[in-house]
């Protein structure tokens, strides 16, 4: 089973409902995220874990991650997921939480890889799916697919349908067989 990691309007998490993946589980660091709008009615559990609810990131990450773990999650998958993840909870789930990312990694890691590459006029720039460590955006890449820069008034879009077709069909193939 796949528990998802969220923080904002869920249109990856969408893509993996709409494959069909088996998802049993949706975390959000934010309440007001439209990502759990989408997960209750696909009739997928739900919980926010906000930081301001918890004394430390630590404890707030041991929690979601025995949330995630009752709600029998094998895989985590970070779907624009905007928070680092701690120690505790990297270790509850070891090579198995990936994530996906709007470059063409190890080049713009971080919050604003579309806005950073556009700067530095990279051509091309993609997404990268990889398994998340504790660095920021350093894990070992599971696929990449490329996006050229132009048009830039459509890279973002561009951008966030390569990221739909690509993190699904990477965890699929990470799913444990039934």
């Amino acid at each position: 089973m796949i528990g998802v990691l969220v923080s904002g309007n869920g249109t990856n998490l969408q893509a993996l409902i709409d494959d069909g993946l088996p998802i049993s589980a949706v975390a959000a660091n934010r309440k007001d995220a439209y990502a759990l709008v989408r997960a209750r009615e696909a009739g997928i559990a739900t919980a926010t874990f906000s930081l301001d609810c918890h004394e430390s990131r630590e404890e707030r990450d041991l929690l979601m991650a025995t949330w995630l773990e009752e709600h029998g999650v094998e895989l985590v998958v970070l779907a624009g997921y905007m928070h680092l993840l701690t120690e505790p909870f990297l270790r509850r789930f070891p090579e198995r939480i990936v994530n996906v990312h709007p470059s063409l990694l190890p080049a713009f890691p971080g919050a604003h890889a579309i806005r950073d590459a556009v700067a530095a006029g990279a051509n091309p720039t993609g997404v990268t799916v990889h398994y998340v460590d504790r660095g920021l955006d350093t894990g070992q890449v599971l696929a990449q697919e490329r996006v050229a820069l132009e048009p830039k008034s459509t890279l973002e879009e561009r951008i966030h349908a390569v990221e739909h077709r690509l993190l699904p069909r990477v965890v699929r193939e990470l799913c444990p067989a039934p």
